[in-house]
């Protein structure tokens, strides 16, 4: 599973980061989450939740397709398809029967800045789950026919999420002019031609160097405490050597946009022209002082529900739009990004779509110029702090609110103080931030077009291929 892919695009990040402060709200009723580390490096977090005898458990490492060696990009999700392959004594696909045959279930997911496995199990199995995911940390056991076999997995992966999607090829082709020298720009299920040439000793060297007790964290969600969860962490994973300390991960700095950048996709499956714009932002671990909290309040009033700037104005007033909206990813360990994106009336052609853009232009320009009212942040802050409720009921989300953070260079404070910080911020602040960085130069802005068959096939000097690229 690919995490930026369901998590990045369209406001969805927007809403993980905004329930990362409820945690403080959840510890006063119930057990407040505690930490560990273990002499290996491994660190521990246990969030209690004991309404029912059901746990997660989670192993988060710290690496994700921006560590990539290059020309190996694709390499960190491979891995993560192999990694149900087997080990010395687990039979390949064993691990997820085993966890089926318990009542549990269990999967995986990568992204640029991390790679993460879980099981959802009862507690009395939790021992169990911990012996088999400590087992694939150090013994994987993969051979020359599992490369083939996954390759072709990966790949037709990639076709249906990608190649096949006009909506995902244009995306990509955005995020890859977003970045000049970052490698965020890279897809994280990897370009095809780099995936076809992935080989066994890429996949052995990447999970040596990186498969390693110091550089993950196990989060264990659900009717436990702490001091239960020791023994069984030390039983299992404590044993495990390390290598080392983790290394500090240095990646290539992407320099100052100085323009603006266009991408253009038409593709006949494509019914109506679709718009979108997306702007490199601090993230939290980058950010200065209440600037990722700013941009977060920005996102929601600019572009998130029925009551936000861009839908009113847009599809509510001036009715050139059937939708619009904005996101803020903060959750990355250097750059994030801050987008925009509408669609006008069915049936619109690209002089609609110019409006369209025209009209955002215009609203992202009224912030700037005038800032936000008290009544939008107010509302904001009101929306994202409400999202409480629905985490306390989702045991998953906890524990992911605290990998995400804990990869991308945050701290346990950070995630308990972050309501604090989103009541501070004030109308000012969020003006700034539109001023700081809803900046054209910093932006790249992608259009989606309906193209004919015919005038496809008319394409001088085009293969059937190419148009398809």
């Amino acid at each position: 599973m690919i995490s930026n892919i369901r998590f990045r695009f369209w406001g969805l990040a927007l809403g993980l980061l905004a329930l990362i402060g409820a945690t403080q709200h959840i510890h006063a009723a119930g057990s407040k989450v505690e930490t560990f580390t273990m002499d290996n490096g491994m660190e521990v977090v246990v969030i209690p939740d004991h309404r029912a005898p059901v746990v997660t458990h989670m192993v988060w490492y710290r690496v994700g397709s921006a560590d990539e060696p290059p020309g190996e990009s694709g390499v960190a999700h491979y891995l993560e398809h192999l990694m149900f392959k087997g080990t010395k004594t687990v039979a390949p696909g064993e691990f997820s029967r085993t966890v089926k045959r318990n009542g549990g279930q269990d999967n995986a997911f990568t992204s640029a800045d991390y790679t993460a496995y879980f099981q959802r199990i009862a507690k009395d199995r939790l021992d169990l789950v911990m012996k088999l995911e400590a087992d694939r940390m150090t013994n994987l056991q993969v051979g020359q026919r599992d490369i083939e076999t996954e390759r072709d997995v990966v790949t037709e992966e990639r076709r249906t999420r990608i190649d096949n999607s006009p909506s995902g090829r244009l995306m990509e082709q955005v995020r890859a002019a977003l970045y000049v020298n970052h490698p965020y720009g890279d897809p994280v299920i990897g370009w095809m031609h780099e995936i076809k040439q992935l080989d066994l000793e890429a996949v052995q060297a990447f999970y040596k160097r990186f498969y390693d007790p110091a550089n993950a964290i196990l989060i264990v969600a659900g009717d436990i405490t702490a001091k239960e969860l020791r023994p069984l962490a030390e039983k299992h994973y404590g044993v495990i050597p390390s290598k080392g300390p983790a290394k500090p991960r240095v990646r290539p700095l992407e320099p100052e946009p100085q323009a603006a950048r266009r991408v253009t996709l038409s593709d006949p499956n494509v019914p109506t022209p679709s718009f979108r714009r997306i702007y490199t932002a601090a993230s939290y671990s980058r950010a200065e002082p209440g600037e990722a909290e700013a941009l977060d309040l920005l996102s929601h009033i600019l572009g998130t529900g029925t009551t936000s700037r861009l839908y009113q104005s847009l599809v509510v007033e001036q009715k050139i739009a059937s939708y619009a909206g904005s996101w803020y990813s903060g959750d990355a360990l250097d750059i994030g990004d801050l987008g925009v994106y509408a669609g006008p009336q069915p049936g619109s052609g690209k002089a609609e779509i110019a409006k369209v853009e025209a009209a955002i232009d215009a609203v992202i320009q009224e912030i700037i110029e005038k800032g936000v009212t008290a009544e939008e942040l107010a509302r904001a802050k009101n929306s994202l702090l409400s999202a409480v409720v629905y985490l306390k009921d989702n045991q998953m989300r906890r524990a992911r609110i605290y990998g995400v953070a804990l990869t991308t260079g945050q701290t346990v404070r950070d995630i308990e103080e972050w309501p604090s910080r989103i009541e501070a911020i004030t109308a000012k602040q969020v003006q700034e931030a539109a001023q700081k960085f809803l900046q054209i130069r910093r932006s790249v802005t992608g259009l989606l077009l309906p193209e004919a068959p015919q005038q496809r096939a008319k394409a001088p000097g085009a293969s059937k291929d190419e148009n398809k690229s």
